[in-house]
């Protein structure tokens, strides 16, 4: 191209008729697309040259393509041009406008210039300036998606997506997608729900927004009340109760649970039956003309009420009262009769009087002999079912008198059942059966020189035999059985860190095992259930088979109102023996212990099946006792059954603790992956189950499990997943966050709560993942699990947690099984069931104890100190914390140093060191 000059033009112009150029087609803005040029093209008549000029200057003539011809309607010449315009020259050129390009045309009369035509490079960004942003709204609302498209030129049009699908607004009065690139729903219905993707394109390309999950949720809301039910007492003070749901509508989508209680009680008084019975009947009328009076009686002592029986029998009597001698025809019968009848009637008269006298002689007679024969026997009253009853034979067995420990002497004689052996029990060396006959029971043993600093045994008069701790003479066990009833060694730690694949998958939770007089503990691993038999509760050359075992299957306990079940339910029989010594049964519970919140009730299941309530942990009463700690309740009993735990909530503060536990696996699908999340009653048994079951699904617990306070204030649990790799992982759809009713997690049955989420990794070559669990309750308590493990079980770090030290050894008999070795048991309670004018003695060693409630039921025992030491025993049955023991024998003044002082080299018993393990 040349400068605007005539040396850039023809060098001459042909003639032509006398008009200016008109343009048949002037040149349009064109884009280019990537590195493609474009055509412009001008067309004009009359035309004799056409030339382009781009930016103010020409383009060269060889840059141009004309073709000629004549139009047969005007004979004018038409000429049309094109050039091609490439992607370099325009990025060449910096000026203050887009690059442009117009045609020049000559005619004889002169030229004319067409319009400007601008050309641009066509791009379109990739990335969204605003992408549109997920929501949750209630239904009805409003719904508003922004929608910000990439820069581009020419600038992108945008269109709308719902899983997948265009959206046309012209087929929904209620979506507008015309306003500045946004969605608009004016109210929101549940077909909204979905997946939104903004989609922007224009020449060059076409770009996807991040799809925008939109929830469209309904708000629960109550139904209408019942009707109050009937009062359930049928006579005097009860309860009557309604009920409504949260169904007007039903939540959905993850909306908010209805708030408040579902049902109200309220107490009612119905009116007792009461039956009518008899006034005393009223005095006899004057007598009829017809010879006849009267006399009646009304039902109104009481008059019968609120459904009660009539009075039975007659209201009215009458009676002849002239006994014959009456008026007939208004006339005296002597008048009608002849005079002759005046002797029989006199005869008739004497005759009547003599029977009279007769009468009253036998009835002189008949009162005498019952007076006679009542008392003869007394005012006792006999029942003839105690005659026609069927008699039943018990085979009494004599009772060594004189041992308290083994039956108080106003006690009944000890019945035997099946499962008592009558022939001597060897689980014991001669010399335990020296230290407990009666006579040194609870005497100073003789002494024996054993070497202790420790004044408290030295006050106790505590010295241990070399032989008690001995190994047993030859004989003394029955030939293959010493391996099963042995004694078991204590370990040194009371817990310890096992592995996940270490517990029981076994299906019964049971144990059994035999016991004798010496006592022992029953445990069933892994569970926090545990039974405590005492020394001397079993007669002495008896022994029986007893056996604790918990329910999995659903429990036939069905709480009423609000009540809960707060832990498992417990059998230990066999149920029709009972001991002369309470034993101390070992129940776990989920309850966070505060009786301004809950109140806690002990239950015990029938032969019919039905439940009864056996007392209430706060009650006062002498038949058991129930001793609440923060994570287990310890219960002493005299007889053997199935026992649960219900708690029934005061307030809304009342506190369920559920552990939070997350388990995963690879399912069928390898690029899939399950993260299991268990919600479930904070007790061990409840742990044990939920790892039986993942381990036979193939789970693997992925963080240790943590503790959840869920308030009972009817607020649900939300459980979701959060923070997961985006270009890793996805979770599938509307699984992210799940919400659970607040009745199913407060009143749920006895199995744990789950929910389960469904990762998906879009490569097979990713092993690792990471994310977050949330696990929280609306206006409650949260809890975040960090995930960070490999799905690759050869890769993954196993997570430990810790287990009692009780799988292995779930029955101990004998001595061992106490952590109070028992001489210094015997010294204990020979020394405070003696009464002190100081007070110094077992209610002190209660009171230091934290035993400080229901002394009265210790006072009932012929050896209070025994049964707190029981007690004591069951409480510290993982720890054996006997330092806390000597602690409190110190503060009441009877000792001035630990046991724990006596030092192990001192001792000359080579079996004592078991003591010393175990703190002492």
């Amino acid at each position: 191209a040349g400068n605007d000059n005539s040396e850039a033009l023809p060098e001459s112009i042909p003639s032509a008729p006398g008009t200016l150029p008109h343009f048949m087609e002037e040149p349009d803005d064109s884009y280019i697309i990537k590195s493609n040029p474009i055509v412009l093209r001008c067309k004009a008549k009359p035309a004799m040259q056409i030339f382009f000029k781009c930016n103010g200057e020409w383009v060269h003539q060889n840059e141009h393509v004309s073709e000629e011809s004549l139009d047969e309607a005007t004979g004018l010449k038409v000429r049309e041009v094109f050039i091609n315009v490439t992607r370099q020259q325009v990025e060449d050129f910096h000026g203050p406008e887009d690059y442009w390009c117009q045609c020049v045309a000559w005619s004889h009369l002169g030229t004319s210039k067409s319009r400007k035509a601008s050309v641009r490079i066509a791009y379109l960004r990739k990335n969204f300036e605003q992408d549109p942003q997920g929501k949750e709204v209630p239904i009805e609302g409003m719904i508003v998606l922004h929608c910000r498209p990439p820069e581009g030129v020419p600038a992108a049009e945008v269109e709308w997506l719902k899983n997948e699908e265009p959206i046309d607004s012209n087929l929904d009065e209620n979506i507008d997608t015309r306003a500045d690139h946004n969605l608009i729903i004016r109210q929101a219905r549940l077909s909204d729900s979905g997946n939104y993707t903004c989609m922007a394109a224009n020449i060059v390309a076409k770009r996807r927004s991040m799809s925008a999950t939109v929830v469209v949720y309904v708000n629960g809301g109550w139904s209408s009340w019942t009707e109050w039910s009937n009062c359930n007492a049928r006579c005097g003070r009860g309860w009557q109760k309604r009920s409504r749901t949260c169904t007007n509508p039903a939540p959905l989508n993850g909306g908010a649970f209805c708030e408040g209680m579902s049902v109200q009680k309220i107490t009612c008084t119905s009116l007792c039956p009461v039956d009518g019975s008899w006034e005393v009947w009223s005095e006899w009328s004057v007598c009829s003309p017809e010879c006849e009076h009267l006399r009646v009686r009304e039902c109104i002592a009481p008059p019968p009420r609120n459904g009660g029986k009539f009075c039975e029998g007659l209201g009215q009597e009458s009676e002849n009262c002239t006994e014959g001698l009456c008026i007939q025809d208004k006339k005296p019968l002597h008048e009608i009769k002849s005079q002759n009848l005046e002797a029989a009637s006199d005869i008739a008269l004497y005759s009547g009087l003599g029977a009279a006298v007769l009468a009253v002689a036998v009835l002189v007679v008949g009162v005498t002999l019952y007076r006679r024969s009542q008392s003869e026997y007394g005012v006792d009253v006999i029942d003839s079912s105690a005659l026609t009853g069927g008699f039943q034979t018990f085979n009494f067995k004599t009772v060594r008198q004189g041992n308290s420990l083994l039956l108080n002497s106003s006690m009944q004689p000890d019945l035997t059942v099946s499962r008592t052996y009558s022939g001597p029990i060897c689980l014991q060396d001669p010399m335990d059966k020296e230290l407990m006959t009666e006579s040194s029971l609870f005497n100073p043993l003789s002494d024996i020189k054993v070497k202790v600093q420790s004044s408290f045994m030295v006050s106790l008069g505590v010295t241990e035999r070399a032989e008690f701790h001995g190994k047993a003479h030859p004989g003394t066990f029955p030939h293959g059985n010493h391996r099963a009833f042995g004694t078991i060694q204590a370990r040194n730690k009371a817990m310890y860190i096992q592995n996940l694949a270490s517990i029981s998958t076994t299906s019964e939770l049971k144990t059994t095992a035999l016991f004798g007089h010496l006592g022992g503990r029953l445990v069933v691993p892994n569970t926090g259930v545990s039974l405590l038999i005492p020394h001397g509760a079993i007669p002495e050359e008896s022994s029986w088979e007893i056996y604790l075992a918990i329910t999995q299957r659903e429990s036939s306990l069905q709480p009423e109102g609000s009540d809960v079940l707060l832990g498992p339910e417990v059998t230990c029989g066999p149920p029709e023996v009972s001991v002369s010594t309470p034993f101390a049964l070992t129940i776990p519970h989920c309850a966070d212990v505060n009786p301004e919140h809950w109140n806690i009730h002990l239950k015990r299941r029938t032969q019919q099946g039905k439940w009864e309530e056996v007392m209430s942990v706060e009650e006062e009463t002498t038949s058991c006792y129930c001793l609440l700690d923060p994570y287990a309740c310890h219960i002493l009993l005299n007889s053997f059954g199935t026992y649960a735990l219900i708690g029934e909530p005061i307030s809304d503060c009342a506190v369920r603790q559920l552990k939070v536990a997350v388990f995963g696996c690879l399912s069928c699908n390898s690029l899939d992956y399950n993260l299991r999340v268990y919600c479930m009653d904070n007790t061990p048994c409840a742990f044990q189950e939920v790892v039986s079951d993942e381990r036979l699904q193939g789970g693997q617990l992925l963080e240790e499990p943590k503790l959840l306070h869920f308030k009972g204030n009817t607020c649900s649990l939300q459980i979701s997943v959060l923070d997961i790799p985006p270009f890793l992982w996805r979770i599938k759809p509307f699984t992210a966050c799940q919400e659970v009713p607040f009745s199913r997690v407060w009143r749920g049955s006895a199995r744990p709560l789950l929910c389960a989420f469904s990762l998906e990794r879009y490569s097979p070559g990713t092993t690792q993942l990471s994310c977050k669990v949330c696990v929280r309750q609306l206006k409650g308590h949260e809890q975040v699990l960090h995930i960070q493990t490999s799905i690759l079980e050869s890769e993954r770090e196993t997570i430990t947690f810790f287990a009692h030290d009780d799988s292995n050894f779930p029955a101990q008999v004998g001595p061992k099984a106490f952590k109070i070795p028992f001489s210094i048991r015997q010294r204990i309670c020979a020394t405070f069931d003696t009464p002190s004018a100081k007070g110094k003695d077992w209610q002190m060693l209660a009171q230091k104890n934290s035993i400080n409630r229901n002394l009265s039921y210790f006072a009932t025992q012929s050896s209070p100190s025994a049964v707190i030491l029981d007690l004591w025993e069951a409480r510290h049955q993982h720890d054996g914390d006997l330092d806390s023991l000597a602690c409190a024998l110190e503060e009441i003044g009877r000792t001035h140093s630990k046991i724990s002082d006596i030092t192990e080299t001192e001792l000359e018993e080579p079996d004592f060191s078991y003591s010393r393990q175990n703190g002492l």
